[in-house]
């Protein structure tokens, strides 16, 4: 066996074998390979769970994010088409309720209460006693099947006031998926038309967690939905098939929005109410129905009306591995938060 000198010492030379130097060699590649290897590990993080659910390409779902991270800042302020994207503590919240502050402003807040919905109905009011536009005149409007579910009546602070607006029973979901526009739409005419000056609409399993004052308020204003916020467009739920109404083409659209809080004028919100239902109505009369329900039908028509203002998760939130985290939470969704 041939032998290499490997040093010298005052002996003489210490020999070693050609088999035990690329021992040496490899045994010194795999420690650098451990160090460096690993911290290079360190920074790759596991795509969004959603892709696992949509069986999407991890490659892609990569190349995907980091286009995404390379075009948006963490926390956008603006969409691309130049309007605020609203988180609640920033410099531009305050100066929107600045804004609006003394502008004796009267808001609505809708919900509509229906079967064990009602269960929810107290704590709502309760809570957005607390957080909702704190200072400003607000009145809730409660469209219910079963007025007595309001007892006992929830006490109200100054300048705030509860409708009661008796609606007919609607058993099943679906029933009442194709109806909240159309009821959205006759409130409007009566009486919410001629009372308020905006109105919101909100899921009432809902609970205001924190202040949500005048920074939301503008004349058309959609909610980032928590769990697609940052997620790149192929993520997103639009309705495909071509025979409905509320379809979405593949270059269409710049956010997916979510149902359980939109608002604004209230006469930008009856133009929306309108123009969902009538297409609702279209795609019932011949047999279709959107996946996302009525929520397919919101987004379509946000698409073809940009809203003027978008609300960040912040308010519209609930514990889940899908939704980001948000400098704070403000509205949380209770009914989602069973089913996390």
């Amino acid at each position: 066996m041939a032998l290499v000198p490997f040093c010298k010492t005052p002996a003489g030379s210490v020999r070693v074998s050609r088999i035990q130097l690329v021992l040496y060699f490899f045994l010194l590649s795999l420690i650098i390979y451990l160090l460096y290897g690993r911290k290079a590990g360190v920074g790759v993080k596991s795509p969004h769970p959603i892709f696992h659910a949509l069986e999407l390409d991890r490659g892609k779902v990569m190349t995907d994010m980091n286009v995404i991270k390379a075009a948006e800042p963490q926390t956008p302020l603006e969409t691309p088409w130049g309007d605020p994207i609203v988180w609640g503590d920033n410099r531009k919240s305050a100066k929107r309720r600045a804004k609006f502050a003394h502008q004796g402003i009267r808001t609505g807040l809708l919900a509509l209460v229906v079967g064990t919905y009602a269960r929810f109905v107290h704590r709502f009011l309760s809570s957005a006693e607390t957080h909702f536009l704190p200072g400003q005149m607000v009145t809730y409007y409660i469209l219910t099947d079963n007025p007595n579910s309001l007892d006992p009546p929830i006490r109200l602070g100054p300048n705030r006031e509860l409708k009661v607006v008796p609606i007919a029973e609607l058993p099943g979901w679906d029933r009442l998926a194709r109806r909240r526009m159309a009821l959205l739409v006759e409130a409007i005419k009566n009486p919410i038309g001629r009372e308020v000056d905006y109105i919101f609409c909100a899921d009432i399993d809902q609970e205001f967690v924190a202040p949500v004052g005048e920074e939301i308020l503008g004349d058309l204003v959609a909610t980032l939905h928590p769990e697609l916020y940052g997620m790149p467009r192929n993520a997103f739920p639009y309705e495909t098939e071509e025979v409905s109404s509320a379809c979405v083409d593949d270059d269409e659209g710049d956010y997916y929005y979510t149902s359980e809080l939109y608002g604004g004028l209230v006469s930008e919100i009856h133009k929306l109410a309108r123009a969902c239902s009538l297409l609702i109505l279209q795609d019932h009369d011949n047999g279709v129905t959107a996946k996302g329900l009525e929520e397919s039908y919101l987004n379509r028509y946000l698409i073809d009306h940009r809203p003027t203002c978008v609300l960040s998760p912040e308010y519209s939130w609930w514990d889940s591995g899908l939704a980001p985290e948000v400098p704070m939470q403000r509205i949380v969704s209770l009914g989602r938060q069973r089913e996390t």
